[in-house]
């Protein structure tokens, strides 16, 4: 039997094939096994839909269409519900998600040589925090979109145990790990005892001392970031003429949350924004933002904003243009305002990595080690506040983006 790994992730996804005990990474594009979780609809030849790098590129290109991006983040909130306007028809967003993962699977098999029904599927430990029916119907969901895919035989794994099983094939030692997988929308924990006697077992149930998530990712700190470096240059934070009140800040926040900028183009709202315009302390600001609703240039503030957080990781401070939106407009991203724009966030994430310690009945001092993965557990602040619940424990790392996908399809090889 021949089976996959699935790691449909907010930013970035993978696949990979099982079969005869042993594992690979299905190429996704060029060559790549990774894919940026995007979909593209071409309202300039119509009926064509592109997937992640060549997504972004037409958007980018300024092709005439919608980009669709992070799009596992509306799993467990109520956008799941919502539809989104492609050109003369509305479409349901988890069609949008069964397109994406369509794909990889073609992909898969394409890889394979033959058609795969089973799967390995990936899932945050909470889809939704503090509330077990939401984060229950959001596997549900998941699995329609899996059926309708194609795959008959599904099961869901959690995604830090996955990057556990792999991290667990490269120790010497027994080690009681921390597992932080911190994603795009999501961050989850689990303490899991591993090591080199343990890796053959079947049934590993007991090696799991415990799991903890919480809706904190990437695409948050990417949102605060913008709020506190770009917004302010549409004119959040300006006032109108009218009696002193502030710029309405609800349109900022959507445009700067991937999963919401689409809501945010729309005629209605363009003409709300030119009535505030007319009415602007600061027209050139406010000018600014109907100019991005207007032609739908939000993406790119937010690809913008991505490439400086990316670059906040190895520098004090990146430079971020927005010629795209003003000629000669920049501005420079610090790392100490990020930090401080997402301290709530590294706070719920200490948090989050303490409680499960905690329920694992176990001292911060017993944890070996902790196993970083996902692309946000580049960020430093996340990692120092993520270190700060295990202070002893020693810091590793493996593939910030595949250790889950490596994890899941070496666990398919074992099903298979």
């Amino acid at each position: 039997m021949i089976a996959c790994g699935l790691d449909f992730g907010t930013s970035n996804s993978a696949i990979g094939v099982a079969r005869d005990n042993a594992a690979a990474l299905a190429p996704l594009e060029a060559g790549n096994t990774l894919i940026p979780s995007a979909v593209f609809f071409d309202y300039e030849t119509r009926g064509r839909v592109l997937f992640g790098t060549d997504a972004i590129a037409a958007y980018v290109g300024q092709t005439e269409g919608r980009l669709m991006r992070a799009l596992k983040s509306i799993l467990g909130s109520s956008l799941i519900d919502e539809k989104t306007s492609l050109g003369d028809r509305m479409v349901p967003l988890a069609e949008v998600v069964g397109l994406f993962v369509r794909h990889l699977k073609g992909k898969a098999e394409e890889f394979a040589g033959q058609e795969i029904t089973s799967v390995v599927h990936g899932r945050p430990v909470r889809f939704v925090d503090d509330d077990d029916k939401a984060d229950a119907r959001a596997q549900e969901v998941l699995e329609a979109i899996a059926r309708q895919a194609g795959f008959r035989d599904i099961s869901f794994v959690y995604e830090p145990i996955a990057a556990a099983y792999h991290y667990e094939r490269t120790v010497e030692t027994e080690e009681l790990v921390l597992i932080a997988d911190i994603g795009g929308g999501t961050s989850d924990f689990s303490i899991v005892r591993i090591g080199p006697q343990r890796r053959e077992r079947t049934e590993r149930d007991s090696d799991v001392l415990a799991n903890a998530g919480v809706r904190v990712g990437g695409t948050d700190f990417d949102s605060a970031l913008n709020v506190a470096t770009v917004m302010p240059l549409l004119g959040l934070g300006t006032h109108l003429v009218e009696k002193n009140l502030p710029m309405p800040n609800a349109l900022y926040h959507e445009l700067a949350t991937w999963a919401t900028i689409n809501f945010a183009y729309s005629h209605k709202k363009e003409r709300e924004l030119a009535e505030l315009l007319s009415d602007a302390r600061e027209p050139e600001k406010v000018g600014r933002l109907l100019k991005v609703v207007r032609q739908r240039l939000g993406h790119r503030l937010a690809f913008a904003v991505e490439d400086a957080k990316i670059a906040l990781s190895g520098e004090d401070r990146a430079a971020l243009s927005l010629a795209f939106v003003d000629n000669g407009l920049a501005t420079m991203a610090e790392r100490v305002d990020f930090e401080r724009a997402i301290e709530a966030k590294t706070a719920r994430l200490y948090k989050t990595a303490s409680d499960c310690i905690a329920a694992a009945g176990l001292s911060t001092a017993a944890v070996d080690t902790i196993f970083l993965t996902g692309g946000s557990s580049r960020v430093p602040a996340v990692r120092t506040a993520i270190a700060r619940a295990a202070p002893l424990a020693r810091m590793a790392a493996g593939s910030d983006f595949l250790s889950v996908a490596l994890g899941l399809t070496q666990m398919a090889a074992i099903r298979a």
